[in-house]
């Protein structure tokens, strides 16, 4: 998939490299496709916040509009995605846009949806990443003070780990390990977290799977919008998309991808993360260690 892309200014005060303007889109973009656990149609409609908003999301298809932030808090979830909700009201695979609003520093949209789950287009960020570019991103005018760490922290279970080092910039480092697969074993990837290496390293990546493990799943009618058109299927250990896979190491791009967006669900930072085999459910559980650590970076 190629886009278009349009440079926008991320420049720091020269006062503190941790002191960073708020940012919105320029214009309204809409996008529409079908929701891969739901398999209903879906429409959702990014339009320009007002600085302090934050990331919000509102079901436009219910009584009353009703408004979820997208925060840490409001989480309900983790089945295989990331889903927020209050009051019986949720979003559900959240992951794929948030990372997208995530890497292009955008901190106030308002996210209108007229169903219960963010489209999964191809599997990956690309569609999103292409309405943020046609959107183009503006600067306003109320200061964000990224938070750092003073110390490192962590959080393990089992053979999963997380780990965030003080840092200046925000790194990713992700390890994938599958020992029983032939075709996966082991993957490693390391990313700067900008605009630029999202849209270039990351966002195309689509989320995979193993057949072995889905097709009970498909079975139980589950997950009504999945197939090869959005998702890397593992089977017998071969990838069986015909097209194959966009990069030798898309699995752990991927991993990188997902684990952007869940942390864009608490405050922005910066921060070297260190991710080991790590899914929604300790991605989530990660970032309340991490939250509970931050520090003003200013």
């Amino acid at each position: 998939m190629s886009f278009s892309y349009e440079a926008s200014t991320l420049s720091p005060r020269k006062s503190s490299p941790f002191i960073l303007k708020q940012r919105t889109l320029r214009r309204a973009v809409t996008l529409s496709g079908v929701g891969l656990f739901t398999g209903e149609k879906v429409s959702i409609r990014l339009s320009p916040a007002e600085e302090g908003v934050g990331v919000v999301f509102k079901r436009k298809d219910l009584p009353g509009r009703p408004l979820l932030p997208a925060k840490l808090e409001y989480v309900k979830g983790t089945p295989r995605c990331t889903i927020i909700g209050n009051d019986g009201v949720f979003v559900q695979t959240v992951e794929h846009l948030l990372s997208a609003i995530k890497a292009y520093g955008i901190d106030n949209v308002l996210i209108e949806i007229d169903g219960p789950e963010v489209p999964i287009f191809d599997g990956s960020s690309a569609a999103f990443v292409e309405a943020i570019a046609n959107s183009g991103v503006s600067e306003q005018g109320e200061e964000k003070v990224l938070k750092r760490l003073s110390a490192p922290v962590y959080w393990s279970q089992g053979d999963i780990h997380l780990v965030a080092l003080p840092s200046d910039e925000y790194r990713i480092c992700y390890s994938l390990n599958y020992p029983k697969s032939t075709i996966l074993r082991s993957q490693y990837y390391s990313v700067v977290v900008n605009e630029q290496s999202f849209k270039t390293e990351i966002a195309e990546s689509r989320t995979f799977c193993f057949y072995e493990e889905i097709a009970p799943l498909l079975e139980k009618g589950l997950i009504k919008g999945g197939g090869l058109e959005n998702a890397v299927i593992i089977k017998e250990d071969r990838v069986i998309n015909p097209e194959g896979v966009r990069y030798p190491d898309e699995m752990v791009r991927h991993k990188i991808l997902d684990l952007i967006g869940d942390l864009s669900l608490i405050e922005p930072f910066v921060a070297h993360i260190i991710a080991i085999r790590s899914g929604h459910t300790s991605n989530v559980a990660f970032a309340k260690v991490l939250l509970n650590n931050l520090e003003m970076g200013a």
